[in-house]
Order: C-alpha cells, then structure tokens, then sequence
C-alpha cells in the first residue's frame, strides 16, 4: 500500500529498478557479503536482481561456452560472476541496449538483461553487444520483501552507471559505487546505531 505524505497525499511506491544494490558491513548474510547487486525487476510483486560484484571461482567465460559447444576464439574470457543463490545454473548477461534477442528485457531504459543462449552464441561469435558481463544465478525477492529489508540494515541503494556495471573491474565495484554516491566506505560500521 502507497505511504502517505504529511499533506494526506498517497505517495507513488519507491521501487528501485536500475539501480544496484551494495551489501552493508554486517548484514548478516555471508554469500553476500560487499555484494553488488543490479537490480532488474522491482514491482508490488516483488524483486529480481543480479549480482555484479563477485566472480566465481574456476570458471571463466572461456569455460562456460566450452560447456554450451559455443566458440571462444572472437572473444576475451572474462569472470563469471556470482548472480544469486536463487537458480545457481541459469545463467544472464547484463548488456547494452544496442542487442536485443527475442527474450531481451530492459531495464528502465539502462541496460539489457538476456538469460537465454543466444546472447552468449552472438558474444561467442563476436557479434553481441559492445558492453556485457555474465552472471549464473540471481537474488529473488517475494512480494514487499525487499522494500521490508530496505527498512532495516542490510542494502543501500546507489545509482548504476554505465561505468560501474561495464568499464570498472569486479573487485572494485562496490567501493566504487559507494565512493559514487559519496559515502566514505572506511567509515562504515558492521553495526547498525539505534536511535
């Protein structure tokens, strides 16, 4: 249900699509820890994200399109990055928008998410889009989850640029996300205050 403002107006819902989400020191959930997560699908319904900020350990792109018989010859092997608990073997490529495939979502007008095959055939073969990264798995939210755990510590929301999702190195997204929203990451804390 919309909030209220103090004049007696309903408030649209905040929803957070396009945006990323970055884990807080102590939120209690080790698989994400300093996570970043890009956030596809937020709606009354519920959430569905995508995790930016961590790679997998021994598997490559390289790797992955071995296993799907797909070719790697035309293209860099990058990180496979750790998408979500949710479906561990599904795997989804954030893209620019300059691709699009028949099960192609975009998302709010600044980025693309594909989680069938032909995405990685296109990429395998030098044809896909300029800007993408693959993640197997997602974060899944239920109806009014996430915007529960906005309320308590756990996420900060920050905006997702081009620069953060596609240019800047894994390990350094989460910093840099948090330094680009001006928060000084050294400063903190694994506990949240009470008022």
């Amino acid at each position: 249900m919309p909030a209220r403002d103090y004049s007696g107006r309903m408030e649209t819902p905040l929803f957070l699509s396009g945006q990323l989400l970055l884990a807080m020191p102590g939120m209690g959930d080790p698989r994400f820890d300093r996570a970043v997560i890009a956030v596809c699908l937020h709606d009354e319904n519920g959430a569905l994200g995508v995790g930016i900020g961590t790679p997998l350990e021994g598997i490559g792109l390289h790797g992955l399109l071995r296993q799907l018989d797909l070719e790697t010859a035309h293209v860099a092997d990058r990180p496979v990055l750790f998408g979500g608990p949710v479906e561990s073997q599904r795997g989804f490529v954030l893209h620019s928008r300059d691709w699009g495939g028949e099960d192609t979502i975009e998302v709010t007008g600044r980025w693309s998410m594909t989680g069938t095959l032909d995405v990685l055939r296109e990429i395998s073969e030098g044809r896909g889009p300029k800007h993408w990264l693959v993640a197997l798995g997602y974060a899944g939210w239920g109806a009014g989850q996430l915007d529960d755990e906005m309320t308590r510590h756990g996420w900060f929301p920050a905006e997702a640029t081009d620069d953060l999702l596609f240019e800047t190195p894994v390990e350094q997204r989460w910093a840099k996300a948090f330094a680009q929203s001006g928060v000084d990451i050294r400063l903190l804390s694994a506990t949240p205050g009470r008022a």
